[in-house]
């Protein structure tokens, strides 16, 4: 399939994108997999599953672009039978096959998929029980690797209340043949003839946030607002054709499953494997972006978290006697979390030998409520990595210094914003735009932006329908667009040089004593001071005190050192974060390995150990 000419059907000749009133996920996906199928290639092999459960070498797992649509259509047509449009459908299983066969599936039965996870995943069973109780789901599609661990949550919930569990691999392939178009059923008639808003701008699917920072919010991403995304990353990522995605990224996440729905839906090739597998054996991610016979002319993308990139240096490096080749990858999206100096460097030292180009890092910023992307590198210079003072920080200002210098803090560009988008930089106080260098709340505008979350009227409002307020005199960032349903991201940043850096969560901020102080300079402080702390596995966090804010650092104790070295990593670091930033911690709490608190997605979540440290 030539992807470039498929995309530009969706753009007119001012760039702008179109998509058509009657256009849903779903029905471009068979509108796709139909044209392919004229072309000869439904036997093309598009999904490749690594499973590492017998061999730690990894058994390959194939399916054709017509095996894939089968599947998708035996599930959606088992869901008619048991169930009506606009049901919603939560996925409960492991990275495999069936999740992306299971969310597809619900997509084309007309009905509301909600990404989730397998149960047996430690941590985050208030996190489900959070998410069922907002959404309701009729159904729960899993596997059977992990429909143990989905029947046993729900083994205490009465037999009335609990939702019907289907095995999407127990299912026969010859279900697929009596699948109907949803809108084609009188009950899709009815509907579309009662719709107040066309089927592009209906809901699609409901993406939780990880609840990290709240009570997890259903984010109501529509139609329109991930396929403008999708062409919103084709465009701004600038990506290559033919092209071969490698991912490891858990499926219940935005970036998981909006990437891997956009593959199956355009058929390209697609490999994947749990997070597990990777976290255990990071050199399995590194194999499978290695250069094949195959892949000649073809362009390698992966997306990962900034942890993977160091996971990786340490301990994905090809062994005596074996080959690497990078050359054929073409771009790594870094998102997720704060992307860091050292991640990056050590990714670049690890593997620069071996053929990669520093280029293809592209540190990324993005978020659910906009679909997924919002910036990306979008210049020949990448990754971008400056130096601003730390002082001038505090007050609000980003300034250079030299990389030497005591003063220089480390942040790294996400780049610029992806077209037709609209991003700037704002006051979150007074709303007014703020010129380059200020630091404020970045606030986007564009039809990626979701509708809003599931029955939270006044969240809703307060997130995605905020008036901007005074325009810069000259340079408005927001030029071309109106003033009305600016999204407020809640990320304090600023734009520099025409390169977006991100300093933290406006809700994170650390001011004590009238100066302000961003988490992530801390904990990168910490890092830097001793080996006994593990990398990315710490909170800094302000608490009352008796006369002002005061800090306080929760830290997990590195894999292999020993607790008896917890006094002098302490003193260490409460040395370190002094003379630094002019602050004396409080409080600073050594913990075990994977004992701090994170969100369903892995982060670090803040103010979860903060309110833990408070109630202990």
């Amino acid at each position: 399939m030539d992807l470039k000419a498929a995309m530009s059907q969706f753009f007119n000749d001012k760039g702008e994108i179109v998509l058509a009133p009657q256009l849903t996920l779903a029905g471009l996906a068979e509108l796709m997999y139909q044209g392919d199928l004229q072309l000869g290639g439904g036997d093309r092999h598009c999904l490749r599953y690594w499973d590492f459960s017998e061999s730690r070498e990894g058994t390959p797992v194939d399916f054709t672009r017509t095996e894939i649509n089968t599947r998708i259509k035996s599930v959606a047509a088992r869901l008619q039978q048991v169930g009506k449009i606009g049901d919603r459908v939560a996925v409960m299983a492991n990275n495999s096959p069936e999740y992306i066969f299971g969310f597809a599936g619900a997509l084309y039965a007309g009905m509301t998929p909600v990404p989730l996870y397998d149960p047996s995943e430690p941590g985050h069973a208030d996190h489900l029980e959070a998410v069922f109780a907002d959404c309701q789901p009729s159904f729960v599609l899993t596997n059977s690797s992990s429909a143990a661990a989905v029947r046993t949550h729900f083994s205490e919930v009465p037999s009335r209340e609990r939702p019907r569990i289907l095995a999407v691999d127990s299912l026969p392939d010859t279900l697929a043949a009596s699948f109907v178009n949803p809108m084609m059923t009188l009950q899709g008639q009815q509907i579309m003839a009662s719709m107040t808003t066309m089927p592009v701008d209906q809901p699609a699917f409901l993406q939780y946030t990880s609840g990290s920072t709240r009570s997890p919010a259903g984010v109501q991403l529509t139609n329109r607002s991930i396929l403008t995304n999708v062409l919103q990353i084709f465009v701004g990522a600038r990506l290559r054709t033919p092209l071969r995605l490698v991912s490891w990224l858990p499926l219940h996440h935005d970036m998981g499953i909006i990437l891997a729905l956009f593959v199956t839906i355009m058929g390209l090739p697609n490999e994947i494997m749990a997070p597990r597998d990777f976290i255990q054996q990071p050199k399995r991610w590194i194999d499978q972006l290695n250069r094949r016979d195959s892949d000649e002319g073809v362009s390698v993308y992966a997306v990962v978290p900034n942890f993977a990139l160091e996971l990786a240096a340490r301990y994905g490096k090809p062994k005596a006697g074996e080959s690497l080749d990078l050359s054929a990858l073409d771009g790594i999206i870094i998102g997720s979390e704060p992307v860091t100096e050292k991640a990056l460097t050590s990714f670049l030292d690890a593997f620069s030998d071996y053929g990669l180009n520093r280029s293809v890092l592209r540190p990324s910023y993005g978020l659910a409520e906009a679909s997924l992307l919002v910036a990306t590198p979008q210049s020949p210079e990448r990754p971008v990595i400056s130096y601003f003072d730390r002082d001038k920080l505090a007050a609000g200002e980003m300034d250079f210094v030299e990389s030497d210098s005591a003063a220089a803090v480390s942040f790294i560009s996400n780049g610029q914003v992806v077209r037709p988008q609209s991003l700037t930089i704002v006051d979150p106080e007074t709303r007014a735009e703020l010129p380059d260098g200020s630091i404020g709340e970045l606030w986007a505008k564009g039809d990626n932006m979701a509708a809003g979350y599931l029955g939270r009227e006044e969240e809703s409002a307060a997130t995605f329908a905020n008036v901007l307020g005074e325009r810069l005199a000259e340079g408005s960032r927001a030029e071309g667009a109106d003033d009305e349903r600016w999204l407020a991201t809640g990320d304090l940043g600023a734009i520099v040089n025409g390169e977006i850096y991100i300093t933290g969560r406006l809700k994170d901020l650390i001011v004590i004593a009238g100066r302000n102080h961003y988490p992530q300079d801390i904990e990168h402080t910490v890092m830097k001071t001793t080996e006994h702390v593990r990398p990315d596995s710490l909170a800094a966090f302000s608490i009352e005190g008796d006369d002002s804010e005061q800090l306080v650092l929760i830290i997990e104790r590195a894999d292999d050192a020993d607790p008896a070295g917890d006094l002098a990593a302490v003193e260490a670091i409460r040395a370190a974060v002094s003379s630094h930033h002019g602050l004396t911690p409080a409080d600073i709490k050594f913990m075990g390995p994977n004992e701090i608190n994170r969100s369903s997605s892995g982060k670090i979540a803040r103010r979860v150990v903060r309110k833990t440290y408070l109630s202990s």
